[in-house]
């Protein structure tokens, strides 16, 4: 069991996620498919592996011309972002298959593409899931102090040019994220006042060990078939680069955005006053809904409203669940936010980003509707 030093606490249920889970399951039993072990989402796993592995050969081995080893590292980094998107996210989350040993063998994809799935669990799965958009508490929205994601963050001069310069914090953010997977484990050992849970011998052999494995597959390989240390390099930054772009871009249009909430528990009780599930929709949003390739290729993290309330029910199923969360969201007078286009979702985000960076919007509660318990 997960011990912290804080602990917010949700208000009494009001049936919400009872009714929203007895229509899933009736929806499933009607439909006599399982809820993981899908052959759609092998199949889809053997395609994204093997984008992977065929980009990596032809960016080696392929044209020597230097154009198309540029444009083979950019596949190869938008193709590691859909092993995230899709498989380790799935796994990490125990919604890949109802067998464990499938989820953390497929889980550690994480930790050969350079950041520890272990970590991850505890801020993503714990943190996040639990606490999302909770300042203080969800990490994911902090922005250590460079980014202003939150109106109750401090505001600082330069985060009036965040909306600008964020596009260059993305590019940097898997680099960072494996260095401050080391310091976190063996220094800091702890997400703001949630103590990190130390793991097994095993598992930290595995936390520390795969980066050696991550750094073999990306720079021991290329220079070990004729390129030289600068080139590799050079194509190792290519394509981190590439894959921190899409895969911050992605996570940010969840929550970070000007119809999703931020909401702080009361200060006295430490309570938010809604039950957890209708807290989750308060502050989570879905796009792009009928877009077929970004349903597949984003591994149902444009229904994010849906994985929040069902992170272990494998995501090829969330574009059949979010027409029965519409209807219990509208019975129960919940609003369920959906931009319907990748486009304008980006552009809420952007705009979300460039109000937190505007002073003299320090203080937006009863502006924009965002609430304070």
């Amino acid at each position: 069991m997960i011990q912290t030093e804080t602990k917010v606490t949700f208000a009494k249920n009001v049936g919400f996620r009872k009714e929203l889970n007895k229509r899933v399951d009736a929806y499933f039993e009607s439909q006599n498919i399982a809820k993981r072990d899908n052959l759609a989402m092998y199949i889809k796993t053997l395609i994204i592996f093997g984008w992977v592995i065929s980009a990596s050969l032809f960016t080696l081995f392929g044209s020597p011309l230097m154009w198309t080893k540029v444009i083979g590292c950019i596949l190869i980094g938008f193709g590691i972002a859909g092993i995230g998107f899709s498989v380790g996210h799935d796994a990490n989350h125990g919604g890949y298959s109802s067998r464990k040993w499938v989820n953390s063998v497929l889980g550690l994809t994480y930790d050969i593409i350079g950041v520890s799935s272990y970590l991850w669990r505890f801020r993503h799965n714990y943190l996040h899931h639990t606490y999302t958009n909770i300042l203080g508490h969800d990490v994911e929205i902090d922005g250590d102090g460079l980014v202003r994601m939150s109106p109750f963050k401090e505001y600082r001069w330069y985060h009036r040019f965040q909306h600008i310069f964020i596009w260059l914090v993305y590019t940097v953010i898997p680099f960072y994220w494996s260095v401050s997977d080391i310091h976190l484990i063996l220094v800091k050992r702890k997400y703001h006042e949630h103590a990190i849970p130390t793991p097994k011998p095993l598992g930290m052999l595995i936390l520390l060990g795969s980066k050696f494995i991550w750094l073999g597959l990306f720079l021991g390989i290329p220079i070990s078939v004729g390129y030289t240390p600068l080139q590799s390099l050079i194509g190792f930054s290519i394509i981190y680069m590439s894959y921190g772009l899409l895969i911050c871009t992605i996570f940010m249009l969840a929550h970070v955005m000007d119809t999703a909430e931020f909401i702080q528990p009361n200060p006295v009780s430490n309570q938010i006053d809604d039950e957890w599930a209708i807290f989750q929709i308060r502050t989570t949003v879905d796009f792009a809904p009928k877009n077929a390739f970004l349903n597949w290729y984003l591994g149902g993290l444009n229904y994010q409203v849906v994985h929040h309330l069902f992170p272990q029910v494998c995501h090829i199923h969330y574009s059949k669940i979010a027409p029965i969360l519409s209807e219990v969201c509208e019975e129960f007078g919940v609003k369920y936010n959906v931009y319907e286009t990748f486009t304008e979702a980006l552009v809420a985000n952007f705009r979300w980003l460039k109000i937190m960076g505007n002073k003299r919007d320090v203080n937006l509660s009863e502006a924009t509707g965002l609430s304070s318990n």
